[in-house]
């Protein structure tokens, strides 16, 4: 039987830049996935346009991914945003940052990224196999790797991890690198959705679904959580809050619902507007139109759906004008324009989750190699490992780099 230098199980970002990087190394590697083409979630990255990274500085990159973040510094040391860029750029594939942050394929389609890394494969003669879907993942004391397959066996000297996590289910992720990195002595952290819309308990969001909120403020007002909070554009849905600040705040938020019931949102629609801020705002406008209802005046600040549903919480009559508003009530309402209160019940699981929040633990992983400190020959890259960034880009140049960083393979 062929003992191929190196096998990489899983061929999401990760894997493919490991695959090509050992390849043109001149290493015989071999490819093996589950689903019937490769490439399935990197296809469906970013709604199918493929954020692949963005142009921030490595520090502010790093810090991105909160205290774990560090230990991505080697990665990108070698292989960062302005390397992919190249890479791509070299293999046949031209980028842009049309907002100055964010990198896309001009195409804007993920397919031609898919598309110049396929090719790039075949170049470099990866061999890739297809409906392989691996059961079982063992190290003998030759230090070679035997690997079985639902149809087949195969032999390699290294072996890199990239499955990917639990999100994107529908697109074959089911958490078998886990399995496959505890079989072999590994620890794995706990697991939780992340980048996922949030339900909440308050039925008055169901009337706001037509709006997109700009710039929205969230926070968890729960002791020692006070601190943290995202800003970005948020939407209402028919029984909770999406849009992109609270994708990446789910990742804080996903946890918290193992320990509590319900998480309390402090949220700010009014782009961190204070009390007397919009005091002096409405005050203002509805003397500059003294016939406007309050609705219409406050209307200004936040979507006149919201308005509406602020009015019926507080029992304010939507025909009364500000004036006519009695000073408990108009109080009442500028708080909520402050900080609207929502308490987070619940979300939809890995099946509507983008990405995972944990994987395989740090510690037992050496950031210099992504080898294994536990067992020789082995490595992992990508979102297997207990690492996970916000929106933007973040995620798919980690999975670049730590690929890149895996297929170097050294000691």
């Amino acid at each position: 039987m062929k003992i191929y230098d190196v096998v990489v199980i899983g061929s999401g970002a990760a894997g493919i830049m490991a695959a090509i990087t050992a390849a043109r190394d001149d290493k015989s590697v071999l490819v093996l996935e589950k689903m019937p083409k490769i490439g399935m979630k990197l296809k469906a990255t970013g709604g199918g346009k493929c954020n692949i990274t963005n142009t921030l500085d490595i520090n502010e990159f790093i810090n991105s991914f909160g205290k774990q973040g560090r230990f991505m510094r080697d990665a990108l040391h070698k292989f960062n945003q302005g390397d992919l860029v190249e890479f791509l750029s070299k293999i046949g594939l031209q980028t842009h940052a049309p907002d100055g942050f964010r990198v896309f394929p001009i195409s804007h389609n993920s397919q031609s990224v898919l598309d110049i890394l396929i090719s790039e494969m075949k170049r470099v003669s990866v061999e890739v196999k297809c409906e392989q879907n691996v059961q079982d993942v063992k190290q003998n004391d030759l230090y070679i790797f035997d690997i079985h397959t639902n149809s087949d066996n195969f032999k390699s000297k290294n072996l890199i991890i990239a499955t990917g996590g639990l999100g994107y289910s529908t697109l074959g992720a089911t958490g078998d690198g886990y399995g496959f990195a505890k079989s072999l002595g590994h620890s794995v952290s706990d697991l939780y959705p992340a980048m996922i819309p949030l339900r909440v308990e308050e039925k008055w969001v169901q009337n706001c679904t037509a709006d997109t909120i700009a710039k929205a403020i969230l926070k968890i007002d729960l002791p020692k959580m006070k601190k943290i909070k995202k800003t970005g554009d948020l939407i209402f849905t028919k029984n909770g809050i999406r849009g992109p600040v609270v994708l990446d705040f789910s990742r804080e938020i996903t946890p918290l619902l193992h320990k509590y019931k319900k998480i309390p949102l402090q949220i700010s629609l009014t782009k961190g507007k204070n009390e007397e801020e919009i005091r002096v705002f409405l005050k203002n406008e509805a003397h500059q139109n003294p016939h406007d209802s309050i609705v219409n005046v406050a209307s200004k600040l936040v979507p006149k759906s919201v308005c509406i549903e602020f009015c019926k919480i507080i029992n304010i009559d939507i025909e009364l004008k500000y004036s006519q508003i009695g000073g408990v009530k108009r109080d009442k309402l500028i708080k909520l324009l402050v900080w609207t209160p929502l308490s987070v019940i619940g979300h939809d699981g890995f099946f509507k989750a983008m990405i995972t929040r944990g994987g395989v633990k740090l510690k037992e992983i050496n950031p210099k190699t992504m080898q294994s400190k536990i067992v020789k020959k082995l490595y992992f890259c990508g979102e297997v490992v207990d690492l996970d960034g916000p929106c933007g880009g973040y995620n798919l140049q980690w999975s670049f780099s730590s690929g890149y960083l895996s297929g170097c393979l050294k000691d």
